[in-house]
């Protein structure tokens, strides 16, 4: 009974085997990196038990879990066609590389964003049996990197009439943001969500050029504002400085308008009287011949 029931364990072993090979499998590596902006390739390929395959062949693609994932790569190989049609393809982003009768299912993503850093699973049914499917369970996890870019760069002023500069940049991994330019400005506050990261330069109080750098292990960027403050000593000296261009400009008025009155005056209405008379014409005829 002992030697049997050994057997059956043997039995059951490779059952279970069986069951969970059966001639299947499908091979992604763990991480994929890809440039935001630029196109990515996410490697698939799979084995069945079959030498041959004449028959209809599905490749899909989801995201974020395996079965039950939003799919969003489609394609349907009809019978023994090197074709795949393309059946669905989110945004039109999405294209096969690989050919599936050839046991590759590798999908090129164009264009990356943010939003495509997600976890990818492939999956390849063959038409007939319904066993005949298999799909990654573990997928690809795809990282988006970016060199650091300048989002917005600004200064602003308080109630206490003091000011601020601030700056905003995003990359992959997330930079690290630091502030130069005139002296006596106080560091302030940072703050970061996700890939993006806000630095704030606290009491500016010198006329000048701020820079923000951007750095990570991808790049370096940099941005500039420029800070000029309007400054007033009293109301006295802010009444000089706007009478003044005005009583100038009254000057130079009054004084195209007497130039004028006095061309118009001096200019003559007739012939004058102090004209000397004309000398009668002589006239002279030599008869001498």
């Amino acid at each position: 009974m002992r030697e049997l029931g050994l057997v059956l364990l043997c039995l059951l072993r490779i059952s279970r085997k069986g069951v969970q090979c059966n001639g299947w499998s499908v091979h992604v590596p763990s991480d994929v990196t890809g440039e935001l902006g630029k196109t990515v390739i996410l490697p698939c390929t799979f084995t069945h038990p079959y030498r041959t395959f004449d028959r209809a062949l599905t490749a899909i693609w989801r995201i974020k879990e395996p079965y039950n994932g939003t799919v969003i790569f489609k394609c349907v190989s009809q019978s023994s066609s090197e074709l795949c049609r393309t059946a669905i393809s989110h945004k039109n982003k999405y294209k096969l590389l690989g050919n599936p009768r050839h046991k590759d299912l590798s999908l090129k993503v164009d264009n990356l964003t943010w939003s495509d850093g997600e976890r990818y699973f492939c999956r390849v049914e063959l038409a007939g049996d319904s066993q005949d499917k298999y799909e990654s369970r573990n997928g690809i996890k795809l990282h988006v990197v970016a060199a650091p870019r300048i989002i917005n760069i600004t200064v602003s002023s308080s109630r206490d009439h003091t000011f601020q500069a601030r700056c905003t940049a995003e990359g992959e991994p997330a930079p690290a943001l630091t502030w130069s330019g005139p002296p006596y400005s106080t560091a302030g506050s940072s703050s970061s969500s996700s890939h993006r990261v806000t630095r704030e330069l606290r009491s500016l109080t010198h006329d000048g050029k701020y820079t923000c750098t951007a750095v990570n292990s991808h790049g370096r960027a940099e941005g500039a504002v420029y800070f000029y403050r309007f400054r007033a000593s009293d109301s006295s000296s802010f009444m000089v400085l706007i009478f003044v261009p005005l009583g100038i400009k009254v000057v130079i008025l009054l004084v195209m308008l007497s130039f004028t009155v006095f061309s118009r005056e001096g200019a003559p209405s007739g012939p004058s009287s102090l004209a000397r008379p004309q000398l009668p014409e002589c006239t002279y005829e030599n008869f001498d011949r």
